[in-house]
């Protein structure tokens, strides 16, 4: 038997499995399969009572596995591979010039074409990064500029950083950093990465205050932080 509810923004499907049983179990195999192995004579409505109470634990483990699974693959930087910027997936073209002594990449008509001496892959993913930062801290800084009218207090420095695990923070002397890889994001995403550091300059938490000075500026803002959570491990070179 298959059922389904909505937990946020988010569809959970799972199968229900009946066993000579005394208890309930709940399996997470692959990404978006989830299992529900129940004692026979349990009713339907017991069952979605049961997994709708282990929705937060339900949607961790989805994202853990998704990211272990995408994590997985290797990239080639090789002719036709497929990155994101704003959302949007663009396939690389490399062009190879021995007189080229910077290596440089530009999003043109649709693709993304690394001008080089080399097909190192190493080479054409430093020269990618280099195009990512410059398009970060321009983005970053628009956006930050636009939201601006909604606080009284102003950013000391906005900068784009290497970040492992962060996609923002706020330091007490108001300087915000992003990781550079926010401009991968789509641009409602990105613009609650913004809003939400900015709104760290009013409060150096993340108290009820805080979320609600986020709701006042983004509305939506739980929709914009499910799709960074659901999509984000896919931000990466």
């Amino acid at each position: 038997m298959k059922l389904n509810y909505e937990y946020g923004t988010q569809t959970i499907e799972f199968h229900v499995v009946y066993r000579n049983r005394k208890t309930m179990e709940i399996q997470i195999q692959a990404p978006d399969k989830v299992t529900v192995i129940s004692p026979k004579g349990i009713k339907e409505d017991e069952i979605l009572k049961a997994v709708k109470d282990k929705s937060k634990w339900i949607t961790q483990k989805l994202f853990q596995i998704r990211e272990m699974e995408y994590l997985k693959r290797d990239r080639e930087y090789v002719n036709g591979e497929s990155f994101i910027y704003m959302g949007r997936n663009y396939s690389l073209q490399i062009v190879i010039d021995e007189s080229c002594k910077v290596p440089e990449a530009k999003l043109f008509r649709g693709k993304f074409y690394v001008h080089t001496h080399s097909n190192d892959a190493d080479i054409i993913r430093l020269a990618l990064e280099k195009w990512y930062k410059e398009k970060a801290l321009q983005k970053v800084l628009e956006r930050v500029s636009y939201y601006q009218k909604y606080f009284d207090l102003a950013p000391n420095k906005v900068m784009i950083k290497e970040q492992k695990k962060r996609w923002g923070s706020c330091s007490n002397k108001r300087n915000l950093y992003f990781n550079w890889k926010c401009i991968m994001a789509p641009s409602p995403v990105l613009d609650y990465l913004v809003v939400h550091e900015m709104c760290h300059m009013v409060h150096m938490n993340h108290s009820p205050e805080y979320w609600n000075l986020v709701k006042s500026i983004l509305p939506d803002y739980e929709k914009r932080r499910e799709l960074l959570r659901n999509q984000g491990v896919k931000y990466d070179l």
